[in-house]
């Protein structure tokens, strides 16, 4: 069957429930599965005595003589039901008329089990199971299912070993021919697992993020910047573009919304507006770090891969990803790493595939084209199926959903790293209330790893899907479980570039240099009309940052992080100078051997990158000038100085430039650019610096 909502896929996806939602009050609840084993006996004096409290009331003309007309307005509403359920299974619409039949005769076995279905696939699932149990009090072999759903019920409200023992009854069960056999030892592993997942309870706050951006209607698969300040989703709301409605469920066609964090709230959420949004069904799959690439569901085969560029404030068109990425098959959910060089998706083609939904990865080569998509591997993949794929912006840390591994139901999210050999390590089920006895995907974290964000269906949301914010909170208790205990090894660097008189924002070219590998990582350019940029830098690189425009000398960074170092976020503005007579530029990435004057392998980069600024602009004549701080002597200093900036020259000239563009003078101590009072002062003081003389 085509894919064509991605709401079609999300909506059988359980969501948390009730009980967990208390959870965010009450830290220290659950011992659920202690409580309920007393369930285990309950169930087998029920079943053996085969207690019937009440009668099952057929829905006959003659059981309802004082009430014809309405007798006759709940067979029409079964039959509508039942059209809903039959051909469209539409669940969800099919309650609409189930529930007033259902208040007509609230004592039939038959419309109780299917009112309990209908909710099972539904966003309220914890609903189901007092009508299932309400069917099985009336008729026990009300349906060969019953026993199934039973148990999906109780597993779905946390009330493992009831669920177990239905599984184990319907497993049991002579003669019975159901779909539902093959899933049922999953689903007892499933509740098994449970068991041991919910006595780790994580100290967080799940927090509705308010009526700026959810609605009465479905909000779902939260998409966040690095930093946490941009927000892209789904939204099934009224208005959408051509506000048309889907004729199989009756609800809004999909549009992408946005909205950005102010002074710590959230903006009105806003259409993204064309082209990403059509009167179709429009979804987003992954959003880059900086904001600035946004993938795509394309309505195409049985679903494709597009990318969309940021291009000042509005979105380009999207485009397919290419045949080495997309198939004939299901591709969905995709983020990006960090450098924008690795895809990974997840799709449906049986082509190297594990079972079902896995999860693929490809690179982009050195023309941005992306190479044949291979599976990630076993040690992710399962089996069974796996979803909603997110790479952390560290680089390392890969967050997914999956049916298999140790699942409490349905689909868990997991958490596996990159050793420093490439491996994936063993996925780590990242916990409960965050996972559930239902379906738990489509989870983004911030870059902090302080906060995540998902959707769910909550009795105290404002209406359907809304999305939510989880806060991971320090550890207080010896019982209580903080996934965050681990540093997060990334460092954030954002800002603007603009001009550095006008302040008018300059969309310049930033290239990321591993400067120990002389090699560039990654490219990005600022935003247009904002000039805003960010990049992710994982902790253990020595990094030269390189920002430029064609009408512009070029600024550089540097950023040496250890491989310790744990999350921080810079903020830097950077102010490109046009070239002026006058005009300064330090040249952060020129390393010398201590107190010597030999330059290091490291410098590499800065040095071709000037040369290629002094052959590109053949009049230019500079001043290659050193500096340091105050620390010893004078005369010393001076004669370090000049003689790093002579070598700088030197460089220079043996890559072609002409020595009588060039003069080079050491400046000791004597034009320091912040206080020699402190460390971080006098290190920008030991500098390598250019100035224009004439052009």
């Amino acid at each position: 069957m085509k894919f064509v909502s991605w709401h079609n896929f999300y909506v059988m996806l359980n969501q948390k429930l009730q009980m967990a939602n208390k959870l965010q009050h009450n830290h220290s609840f659950m011992n659920v599965s202690l409580i309920k084993k007393t369930w285990s006996l309950i169930i087998i004096l029920i079943l053996g005595a085969n207690v019937m409290a009440q009668k099952d009331v057929k829905f006959k003309s003659n059981n309802f003589p004082k009430d014809p007309k309405g007798f006759q307005k709940a067979m029409s509403n079964l039959k509508t039901g039942d059209n809903l359920v039959n051909d469209k299974r539409n669940f969800r619409e099919a309650l609409n008329y189930y529930l007033p039949a259902h208040d007509f005769n609230p004592n039939n076995a038959e419309l109780n089990f299917k009112i309990g279905v209908c909710y099972f696939y539904s966003e309220k699932k914890h609903l189901c199971l007092p009508y299932l149990e309400k069917a099985y009090e009336l008729d026990p072999k009300v349906n060969k299912d019953i026993c199934y759903f039973l148990g999906r019920g109780c597993h779905i409200n946390y009330e493992f070993d009831k669920a177990i023992q239905f599984f184990e009854l319907f497993k049991n069960q002579r003669g019975v021919n159901s779909e539902y056999l093959k899933s049922t030892p999953r689903h007892i592993e499933e509740c098994l697992n449970g068991k041991v997942l919910v006595q780790d309870t994580l100290f967080v706050d799940i927090l509705n993020l308010g009526a700026n951006i959810n609605t009465e209607y479905s909000e779902y698969n939260p998409l966040i910047t690095a930093d946490g300040e941009e927000l892209i989703f789904i939204s099934r709301r009224k208005g959408t573009t051509g506000n048309k409605v889907d004729t199989n469920d009756g609800m809004f066609n999909e549009d992408v919304y946005t909205t950005s964090l102010v002074d710590g709230k959230w903006t009105v959420a806003r259409n993204i507006g064309k082209p990403i949004n059509t009167p179709r069904h429009d979804a987003v799959l992954g959003l880059s770090p900086d904001g600035q690439q946004l993938l795509v569901y394309l309505d195409i085969n049985e679903g494709d891969i597009g990318v969309s560029y940021l291009s000042g404030t509005r979105w380009t068109k999207p485009v397919p990803l290419g045949q080495n990425i997309n198939s004939q098959f299901h591709e969905s959910k995709a983020c990006l790493s960090p450098d924008g060089k690795t895809l990974y998706f997840i799709s449906n083609n049986p082509k190297n595939s594990l079972g079902g939904r896995d999860i693929f990865v490809s690179k982009a080569d050195k023309d941005g084209d992306w190479s044949p998509a291979e599976n990630i591997g076993k040690t992710i993949n399962t089996k069974y199926n796996e979803e909603g794929v997110f790479m952390h912006p560290d680089g390392r840390t890969l967050y997914f959903s999956s049916q298999g591994h140790n699942s409490m139901g349905g689909y868990d999210i997991f958490k596996t790293v990159m050793d420093s050999t490439g491996e994936w390590t063993t996925p780590v089920n990242v916990g409960f209330p965050i996972n559930t006895p239902g379906d738990d995907v489509f989870y983004t974290v911030c870059a902090s790893g302080k906060k995540a964000y998902f959707a769910s269906y909550r009795e105290d949301g404002y209406g359907m899907y809304d999305i939510y914010e989880i806060r991971f909170k320090e550890k207080t208790t010896e019982n209580i479980a903080d996934i965050k205990t681990e540093k997060v090894l990334v460092t954030i660097l954002k800002g603007t570039v603009k001009d550095s008189k006008t302040h008018v924002p300059i969309e310049a070219k930033i290239e990321i240099i591993d400067n120990v590998k002389n090699e560039v990582i990654a490219t990005f350019n600022s935003n247009s009309a904002t000039g805003r940029y960010l990049v992710s830098l994982p902790s253990g690189r020595n990094y030269g940052i390189n920002v430029n425009h064609n009408a512009y000398l070029f600024h550089s960074e540097n950023f040496d992080i250890a491989d310790t170092t744990d999350y921080q976020e810079i903020v830097k503005d950077i102010y490109l100078q046009k070239i002026e007579v006058g005009t300064k530029v330090v040249l952060r990435n020129i390393f010398f051997d201590y107190n010597k004057a030999t330059l290091r392998a490291e410098s590499t980069a800065e040095l071709d990158k000037l040369v290629g600024v002094l052959k590109k602009e053949s009049m230019l004549r500079i001043e290659i000038s050193g500096h340091t701080d105050n620390i010893g002597n004078y005369e010393y200093n001076k004669k370090l100085s000049e003689d790093r900036a002579k070598s700088v020259v030197d460089y220079l000239v043996k890559q072609g430039i002409d020595k009588t563009r060039l003069e080079y003078a050491g400046y000791a101590f004597d034009q320091p650019i912040s206080d020699n009072d402190s460390e971080e002062g006098r290190q920008l003081n030991r500098r390598v610096e250019f100035k224009v003389l004439s052009h």
